[in-house]
């Protein structure tokens, strides 16, 4: 398969010029990004840009429906080359994402309703989901957030009840506010999801706990009796919509986990994993505008002497410098809470959930205030640009559309 090279492509004079000045070793600043170099020669070999099957030309025609549907067939795309080329640890996987650099609608499953199993399910459960999931047979969301709450998972009010007599829980939206609202793959994509709910039995509340509930047949998609899916909204490759569910009763047996915190564990990881997403959010509308900056040329500083390249002008450098320095800032910061998450899951597997609440708190912080300074840095760089940032032939709007939705994931109360 081709591999695409920046080194192999026309460059503008402006471009050249700039980089053969610069006295930065550009491999050494990779590697530093990467990790070390083995990780940027891995980076390398997964890089698929080039595969005519993930071109971008025509997606700033798309509708909506249109935008879904281009996402489908890259996910299935996506899903014959990490076979073919033997892509299956985690930190693949992310670099592999990374290189499509677009939202798809299997990511939910890969992100989300995997980890939770992997994390929090039994032996039993793991045996009955994972290869499924992993396969791709089945397709899963996280439906935790209500129209009514979000992160305050005490206040969830789905309901779990157990009966005796038919072994059997009976998942219920009681209220208007307890329908699940929002969250991605429910729209369309999605056979299963994990639900938090409310464990009833025999009149007591013993607080929110996990279930899987098939949301969609297998045979044609649609949605099982008692299942009432929401039609799609939200950004435009990821299928988000709301689930009611009408006493359903998925069979199965229960374990209760070891303590009420761990049900934590799949929003700590997303939050984690925000981190790093929003870091590469900016960079990449910071590519953009500073390339931009460079190029376009407008007004003289000294008269007579031509028009100047915008990036000279101190103006244009307070806006975007700053912002460069936070990318950097920002990405070594994803990479050290996937570091920290990657240990304190060790721990919690052990039985050690000692770490897990300070986990929990710097990733929410930190994904809130990444998620803050990403968004107000892309919408900076779209200025940056002029009328041209307004247009989407410049690459701006699509992380502005696809990323501003980081601010809210998570932080809905």
């Amino acid at each position: 398969m081709a591999r695409y090279n920046i080194r192999d492509c026309w460059m503008v004079e402006e471009l050249r010029n700039e980089r053969e000045a610069s006295q930065l070793d550009i491999e050494e600043i990779t590697n530093f990004i990467s990790g070390n170099e083995a990780l940027t020669a891995r980076r390398r070999e997964i890089w698929v840009l080039g595969d005519p099957e993930f071109a971008r030309d025509d997606r700033y025609f798309h509708s909506r429906e249109e935008a879904f549907d281009e996402a489908a067939r890259k996910a299935v795309h996506k899903i014959k080359l990490l076979k073919e080329m033997d892509i299956a640890s985690q930190a693949d996987k992310y670099y592999f994402r990374g290189a499509i650099d677009e939202e798809l609608p299997t990511h939910l499953n890969e992100t989300m309703f995997i980890p939770t199993i992997e994390s929090q399910g039994t032996e039993e459960q793991k045996k009955k989901w994972l290869e499924p999931a992993r396969e791709y047979r089945i397709m899963g969301a996280y439906a935790q957030t209500e129209l009514g709450h979000g992160t305050y998972l005490r206040g969830l009010e789905t309901t779990a009840t157990y009966h005796p007599e038919t072994e059997e829980f009976v998942i219920h939206s009681p209220t208007q506010t307890s329908i699940k609202w929002w969250p991605g793959g429910l729209g369309h994509s999605s056979t299963h999801a994990v639900v938090p709910a409310r464990l009833v039995t025999l009149g007591k509340d013993y607080g929110m706990h996990l279930f899987i509930v098939q949301l969609r047949s297998l045979e044609d998609h649609t949605p099982l009796p008692g299942i009432n899916v929401g039609p799609k909204f939200g950004y435009f490759e990821m299928d988000n919509g709301y689930l009611q569910l009408d006493n359903v009763a998925p069979d199965g047996t229960y374990s209760k986990p070891q303590t009420d915190k761990i049900t934590y564990g799949t929003m700590v990881h997303v939050q984690t994993c925000l981190v790093l997403f929003t870091a590469h959010a900016l960079a990449r509308a910071l590519v953009i505008a500073v390339r931009y900056s460079v190029v376009r040329r407008q007004g003289e500083i000294e008269p007579g002497a031509g028009e100047v390249q915008v990036m000279d002008y101190q103006t244009q450098q307070f806006k975007l410098l700053p912002l460069l320095a936070s990318a950097y800032a920002l990405s070594s910061t994803g990479v050290a809470m996937m570091m920290m998450f990657i240990q304190v899951r060790g721990q919690i597997e052990e039985g050690n959930l000692d770490s897990l609440p300070e986990l929990h708190a710097t990733s929410a912080g930190l994904k809130a205030i990444s998620a803050e300074i990403s968004n107000n840095g892309i919408e900076v760089c779209r200025m940056a640009c002029g009328g041209h940032g307004y247009s989407q032939a410049s690459g701006l709007p699509i992380p502005m559309r696809e990323k501003t939705p980081f601010y809210s994931f998570r932080l809905r109360g």
